[in-house]
């Protein structure tokens, strides 16, 4: 392969034996070259990529040939500049100043890809749901700044400035910023996981671990907000959700949850009649689901009575208030028309003998 390059070289010099004839073939080859790929990505990529439904990848190709197009033609220019020999100085800033163009077109490529992508991924939050509407701002932002600094990093490197006092003084700085900033990062970072592990999602229903239960209506970078039913919004920092215990009530594999009606009948009531009615009561009640069916559980032997509980599934959280109200009112009302005595806690006193009053 050495060989063959220096023979290239050899052929070179015999064709065009001045160095400014050398440079200028190669600045008409470098044209060529550029116009050729330009051809290349526009007229045959950019025409396979047309016959696709999805749009991305002709946004990408019209993106990514402009970086290649103008680097090919700064290649060219820089083994020129070399050929023809104007001075070690002019010739090292010229190169400098080249590879600066590069990688600003380079780097504002690599922007506008990222972000497409990004905002490609926010409106798909089935496949990527650590990347959504709320949250794209911190990635594009985020991604600039990765981006700039490594773009910057290789600018200093073209001109050969050392780089590493101001990595040294931009680390003493973050780490100075990241104590001051603490709760905030705790937060910013609590918030992206729990976008990404989805331990809940907007519209669910969740409890705090403090006993507040509500709608999930905003999952931010910073904090979490619910709506409770009495329509007040709590504002909960991220840190503290992602250190606690939530109860999702609209998780698991459906929105169906399952209720609770505890009640007591008297000692010597027919069990089977408690059985049916309770049984009617959530058979008769539209807002019950009947898959799973509901069930009736002889719980205990109370104090006062005997103690049972009707188990039925709603279809969504929300509803749990309205429907547990309606089924207390058909099961009471039921007992009432049977005779079913719901047993409630008695005193009697007893008077062994009546205090003697004085005249």
């Amino acid at each position: 392969m050495e060989n063959f390059i220096n023979l290239l070289k050899d052929w070179f010099t015999i064709l065009a034996p001045s160095t400014y004839l050398q440079a200028l073939i190669v600045l008409i080859v470098s044209y060529f070259i550029a116009k050729f790929a330009d051809w290349l990505l526009t007229k045959i990529l950019k025409g396979i990529a047309s016959s696709t439904k999805n749009k991305f990848d002709d946004r990408f190709i019209e993106l990514f040939h402009k970086p290649v197009v103008a680097s090919i033609m700064m290649l060219g220019i820089g083994r020129a500049i070399y050929l023809i020999d104007i001075g070690e100085e002019f010739t090292w800033f010229s190169i400098s100043a080249l590879w600066t163009l590069s990688i600003v077109y380079w780097m504002t490529f690599t922007l506008r890809f990222t972000r497409m992508s990004l905002t490609s991924m926010s409106v798909r939050p089935n496949q990527f749901q650590m990347v959504q509407l709320n949250t794209l701002p911190l990635f594009n932002n985020l991604a600039m700044l990765i981006i700039i600094g490594l773009a910057t990093y290789f600018v200093f490197i073209s001109w050969d400035i050392n780089v590493s006092a101001w990595i040294a003084s931009a680390g003493i700085i973050g780490l100075a910023l990241s104590f001051a900033a603490k709760d905030t990062l705790a937060n910013l970072f609590a918030g992206v996981f729990i976008l990404a592990d989805s331990p809940y999602s907007l519209g669910h229903f969740i409890i705090l671990e403090t006993g507040e239960r509500g709608e999930v209506t905003h999952i931010g970078i910073r904090s979490t907000r619910i709506l409770t039913r009495d329509d007040i919004e709590i504002t909960i920092p991220n840190a503290i959700m992602g250190n606690s215990k939530i109860i999702n009530e609209t998780g698991g594999l459906n929105t169906k949850t399952r209720i609770k009606i505890k009640v007591s009948v008297a000692y010597g009531s027919d069990l089977k009649e408690v059985r049916a009615l309770l049984m009617n009561a959530a058979q008769t009640n539209d807002a019950i689901t009947q898959i799973p069916e509901p069930r009736i559980r002889f719980r205990s032997f109370g104090d006062s009575g005997l103690q049972f509980e009707l188990l039925c599934w709603i279809s969504q959280p929300v509803l749990r208030g309205r429907i547990i109200d309606s089924l207390n009112t058909d099961v009471y009302n039921a007992f009432i028309e049977s005779n079913i005595e719901i047993p409630y806690p008695k005193t009697d006193i007893y008077i062994k003998e009546s205090p003697e009053t004085t005249q």
